[in-house]
């Protein structure tokens, strides 16, 4: 299976504090990529290396992180230009930080699809609206229509991922997108990123500090503390036979959800 995206040996600093220590993994296409940790385990600096949003005081200090061969940590800015938002894309936990507030969702999704793909605004609101279908939001005509404000936080999240998902990226980097949920919709926002996976074939990488989130959607996981990576493996052999203390902690305190296969 194809490799997209490889983190080799990344250490990442802030003020020159490590936070990050010597992580190594892939990601290949169609590959669902669980990153688990308790808070200021180094989990969300791992997808912001990768996109370049450490801010003035972080650096990825050693090692390189790739996407398709290319390192990302050299890019120029027209080559980040053409990569980010494209090719890979992130989105956050808290989606009302997407979306400007006084614009409306659709106007902003238009916006977005113009300047990337050069589409008019019927063909980006026929392709935004076909892609609402696609992840149980029907009512996509006034979801359209709406500002962030008058959508849940469940219909925001998702419409944040039909946003990136517009321009078929093949990688996402989701950061704790479920975590400001309730349960409902929690489930509704993995099974939008199920549907990304199985038909757009995209590559996922999933950080959570929630094992049961882990199992219902990724294929592998990795397990951080502290800045490092403590246990690596699939979901069944980190499920089954975990060999450190802390991983066997998340998994006992962990509910049961269904698998999203």
């Amino acid at each position: 299976m194809e490799s997209v995206l490889q983190y080799h040996h990344v250490s990442v600093q802030y003020d020159r504090e490590t936070i990050v220590q010597d992580i190594s993994f892939q990601v290949h296409a169609g590959e669902i990529v669980g990153i688990i940790g308790p808070s200021g385990s180094g989990k969300s600096t791992l997808l912001k290396g990768a996109m370049q949003l450490l801010g003035p005081k972080g650096t990825v200090a050693h090692g390189d992180i790739r996407l398709n061969g290319l390192s990302l940590l050299h890019l120029s800015e027209k080559e980040k230009l053409s990569l980010y938002g494209t090719v890979i894309a992130m989105i956050f936990q808290d989606a009302s930080t997407t979306f400007a507030p006084m614009r409306t969702i659709g106007s902003q999704i238009q916006e977005t699809l113009a300047v990337h793909r050069g589409m008019n605004k019927t063909e980006a609101k026929r392709r935004v609206l076909d892609l609402f279908q696609h992840v149980s939001m029907p009512d996509g005509e006034r979801v359209w229509n709406s500002y962030p404000c008058m959508l849940s936080g469940g219909m925001l999240q998702r419409a944040v991922i039909v946003l990136a998902m517009a321009l078929k990226p093949k990688v996402l980097l989701a950061d704790e997108p479920t975590s400001a949920l309730d349960v409902c919709a929690q489930r509704d926002v993995l099974e939008t990123l199920r549907w990304a996976q199985q038909e757009l074939g995209t590559a996922i990488v999933l950080v959570t500090h929630d094992m049961a989130v882990i199992q219902a959607l990724a294929d592998t996981v990795l397990v951080l503390h502290q800045g490092r990576c403590i246990e690596q493996g699939t979901v069944q052999q980190i499920m089954k036979q975990p060999q450190q203390t802390y991983t066997k902690a998340f998994i006992q305190a962990m509910p049961t959800w269904r698998r999203y296969r």
